[in-house]
């Protein structure tokens, strides 16, 4: 394997064919696993009847999604709306919450820990165990079928080479002269499961643990007064502009975006910092109130497939049964080649930890960098 294992936690558009009136109600919205609508043959038989599949906030190059996405289209038939590419955890969430009984309605959703777990205290979720659920590590799953690990990641800093002399290798060096108007976030980490993780590992690499982010808050308020924290969400875009010429993100995300910006004539260099080193997985859940609750649930399977999962791979994250795909040979080796080492015990924080840190940022970001 090319990287260190990732620390594993889960603790830590438009409207498509209409669903019937009575979805939520279906034998396909009570499915607790592809068994109950007679294996995987009647589950994408049912899909493929309601013929599209409701998305939220999937970003085509947020790892490799724009892939995932068309290759369930091809292989089963089945169009997939991806309402508002560049939002939130947040937004998504809101958008499930608030559209109960609605055609428009959320089918599946890809969140931050923090935001699944407010999911799931809403009710919004309905328990499903995808094949294979038994040799999916416990540390990957809840127990009840509720959501489970998706892929993961580091934090990182991406670094434009040629518009920066010498590109950060820590947190600290952030804070130099010659930084200045040059950093910045994908997001507002009050908001972006993305933007916390990077308070989370700026807390770490200056004295705070995973119960206490001030340290974290407390950094990007330095960032700011010292005239280096762009308050502007980076983006590949406003990285080929020059607008952001040093991105606090993950590692699929930035060795994403190196890759697309090689052609652009942009020398975008990834470090995963050595004195904050964070690593946490987002997660994948059905919606109780999916207006297309098959295709719903056959999105999950596809997703932990060995396809889905290497398509994971191939967009530089680590997918969420890499070390059993690794052992029954099932991996995209050429891809997990590709994966950068990562020296050290990265950490990672439980849902506890993140729910505190959350109501913490939420409170104190804006004043931080105000």
């Amino acid at each position: 394997m090319a990287a260190a294992a990732l620390v594993t936690a889960v603790l830590a558009g438009g409207c498509g064919a209409a669903p019937t009136a009575d979805a939520a109600d279906s034998k396909a919205a009570k499915a607790s696993s592809a068994a109950d609508l007679g294996g995987m043959a009647g589950l994408v038989k049912e899909a493929k009847k309601e013929g599209s599949l409701n998305v939220y906030a999937l970003a085509p190059d947020w790892a490799h999604y724009g892939e995932m996405i068309s290759a369930f289209e091809k292989k089963y038939g089945i169009k997939v709306n991806n309402e508002n590419p560049g939002g939130s955890s947040q937004q998504a969430l809101n958008a499930a919450a608030k559209r109960k009984g609605q055609d428009r309605a959320v089918d599946a959703l890809d969140l931050g820990t923090a935001y699944m777990q407010q999911a799931k205290a809403q009710k919004l979720l309905a328990p499903y165990k995808v094949s294979g659920w038994d040799g999916i590590p416990d540390a990957q799953k809840q127990a009840d079928g509720s959501y489970l690990n998706n892929y993961g990641g580091y934090m990182s800093i991406g670094c434009d080479a040629k518009a920066v002399k010498h590109c950060p290798q820590t947190f600290k060096d952030l804070l130099k002269p010659e930084y200045k108007n040059k950093v910045a976030l994908n997001g507002n980490p009050a908001e972006s499961s993305s933007a916390l993780a990077a308070v989370f590992a700026a807390s770490l690499a200056n004295g705070g643990t995973l119960d206490d982010v001030q340290p974290g808050l407390d950094f990007f308020k330095e960032l700011k007064k010292k005239g280096n924290y762009v308050p502007a969400e980076s983006t590949l875009a406003t990285i080929q502009k020059g607008e952001t010429p040093l991105s606090i993100d993950w590692d699929y995300l930035n060795l994403g975006y190196a890759e697309k910006l090689k052609a652009k004539g942009v020398d975008w260099k990834v470090t995963v910092p050595s004195d904050g080193e964070y690593s946490h997985y987002y997660n994948q859940g059905v919606n109780k109130y999916a207006p297309h609750p098959a295709a719903a649930r056959l999105w999950l399977e596809f997703i932990y497939s060995p396809a889905g999962q290497n398509i994971w791979l191939q967009g530089f994250s680590r997918p969420a049964l890499l070390d059993v795909m690794e052992k029954n040979g099932t991996v995209d080796k050429a891809a997990d080649a590709k994966l950068p080492p990562v020296e050290g015990a990265p950490k990672t924080a439980d849902s506890q930890q993140e729910a505190k840190a959350k109501a913490a940022i939420v409170q104190g970001w804006a004043k931080a960098v105000s």
